[in-house]
């Protein structure tokens, strides 16, 4: 993979008039490894089964099994509850996130904050709900 930082992608992508060649001169800049790849890459680290995992993560372990094997791209949603099903920090939390090709939390919204405070203090998620429904927020399940 190439050295260049996002800026500089960003500054080549918004000079090049052709976006065929600017993908042609940057395709090893790309981000090439999928979701479940990197979701895979968290999962092996813990010390937790896939039944563990979906318990934690408050979803089906047919439907965590259907990530896993990449046959389901997970929600936003989805992939913050397995993110706090598997006390990910929360540089890994974000760095999903992105790759993924969603927003990173953002704590300036309520709803983000309690969320990223429940990453970073490896709150379970059922109390991380029940904070989200006590500020009259969406849960995340």
């Amino acid at each position: 993979m190439d050295n260049k930082s996002t800026d500089d992608l960003k500054q080549e992508l918004m000079s090049d008039p052709d976006i065929d060649s600017y993908i042609r001169k940057n395709e090893s800049c790309f981000v090439s490894r999928s979701v479940t790849e990197l979701l895979t890459e968290f999962y092996e680290r813990r010390n937790m089964t896939k039944s563990q995992l979906a318990r934690k993560s408050n979803m089906s372990e047919v439907y965590l099994h259907q990530v896993f094997a990449g046959r389901r791209k997970p929600s936003r949603n989805k992939i913050l509850c397995m993110c706090i099903g598997m006390e990910l920090s929360i540089e890994d939390t974000q760095r999903l996130l992105k790759e993924a090709a969603y927003a990173q939390l953002y704590p300036r919204i309520r709803r983000e904050a309690i969320i990223y405070h429940g990453i970073v203090h490896h709150t379970p998620l059922d109390e991380i709900n029940d904070k989200l429904f006590e500020a009259d927020e969406k849960a995340l399940f």
